[in-house]
């Protein structure tokens, strides 16, 4: 049975703040990251393509 609005913010569900701030913490890491591999990328494509100083 599909849960209602009103019980969507009940003490039991929630999960431990170490766990909500890992969660945090862990998709910034991956956020950054990805960021600096498209930019790695970018800077290798642009050096291939003879754009280097």
């Amino acid at each position: 049975m599909a849960r209602r609005i009103e019980d969507a913010g009940d003490e039991a569900d929630v999960r431990p703040l170490w766990q909500r701030l890992a969660w945090l913490v862990g998709f910034w890491i991956a956020g950054v990251a990805s960021l600096g591999l498209v930019a790695w990328l970018l800077k290798m494509a642009m050096r291939g393509a003879g754009l280097s100083t």
